[in-house]
């Protein structure tokens, strides 16, 4: 995995705290650059809080297609599901690509490193994505979905272990893990073993039982856990958009639930509910050397001889070429 090299020099030095924001808003669905300036604006919110580092949801840019059926059943397509799913797919973005030059803008201005989850599209393919974008250094890389959930299959493309990333950055070693990936244990394990210090868990799950298994996470990693959700109303999503969803514009159909959590499993801020918002916290990572003086998940409470994880991290594209001379 590129970008995920672990300098030992980092758990020796002691680092200066950082105020780290999760965003939980709705975007402007279906509408990328409005939905682009509703992300400028938030990070020039927290970056006037003081934040260093921003996340925000799952598919932030530009829809989580929350009740789309996409006019589908078993055995079945309709036409009119397909122009849902053409409408959702123009409403996505290429990366690299213009809305990804305009996010790295955005975190130089504002001298902020953001986490995005984005709908990224690959030739005819839907990928759940988050992209990471440092101040200085810009556009870092992504993380693509692994196990898309439920229905979500319809219409999100499975990602491989290429894009598994843990970037090493000024602020620490940052990685994310989406929603109901949080639920794979061995998904969890692979981000761990690359040392992951501020793990981003982007969402669309609004349960109560969302908290926990973040504080799960942060006890179990022995890492800052930051994670973030939509808060939307059906009033969000375009009328003319066929939808599954109350017929009362003001119904809360996504509450939030965004939080930030310390490697002791302590809730730092948060959750949020019920309205949009930014929740922000000091991030200092001395407190994950402390926490880790009885359990590190990889290292001296781990038991290799009995358990091993090998994570295959090439990238697996349908079609290869390989030319005289390669």
């Amino acid at each position: 995995m590129t970008n995920s090299s672990v300098s030992n020099d980092s758990f020796h030095t002691e680092r200066r705290p950082f105020i780290a924001a999760c965003v939980q808003a709705s975007p402007v669905n279906y509408d990328v650059a409005k939905t682009l300036e509703k992300v400028a604006d938030f990070t020039a919110d927290a970056a006037a809080k003081g934040a260093k580092l921003v996340l925000f949801p799952e598919a932030f840019i530009s829809a989580y297609p929350r009740g789309a059926a996409f006019g589908t059943v078993i055995g079945s397509r309709s036409m009119d599901g397909r122009e849902e799913f053409r409408r959702y797919y123009e409403s996505s973005i290429d990366v690299p690509g213009p809305a990804v030059d305009t996010l790295a803008a955005i975190s130089h201005k504002n001298n902020t490193d953001i986490v995005i989850g984005v709908i990224e599209r690959d030739g005819g393919t839907l990928y759940c994505t988050v992209l990471f974008f440092n101040a200085r250094q810009g556009y870092l890389g992504k993380h693509r979905k692994l196990m898309p959930t439920g229905g979500e299959r319809l219409v999100w493309g499975f990602g491989d272990g290429s894009t598994m990333p843990v970037f090493d950055t000024p602020l620490g070693r940052l990685g994310s893990v989406i929603c109901w990936e949080n639920y794979m244990p061995l998904m969890r394990s692979a981000m761990y073993g690359q040392k992951i210090e501020i793990y981003c868990a982007p969402t669309a799950d609004a349960r109560p039982t969302w908290l926990p298994t973040m504080q799960h996470i942060a006890l179990e990693g022995r890492c800052f856990v930051l994670s973030t959700n939509q808060f939307s109303r059906r009033s969000d999503f375009p009328s003319d958009f066929p939808v599954h969803l109350p017929e009362n514009p003001d119904t809360v159909v996504c509450r939030g639930g965004a939080c930030i959590i310390d490697p002791m499993g302590t809730v730092l801020a948060g959750p949020l509910w019920d309205q949009e918002g930014i929740v922000s916290a000091e991030v200092d990572l001395n407190m994950i050397t402390k926490a880790m003086f009885d359990f590190d998940p990889v290292g001296h409470y781990s038991r290799p001889d009995v358990f091993t994880l090998n994570v295959d991290a090439r990238s697996k594209p349908a079609v290869r070429f390989n030319y005289e001379g390669e």
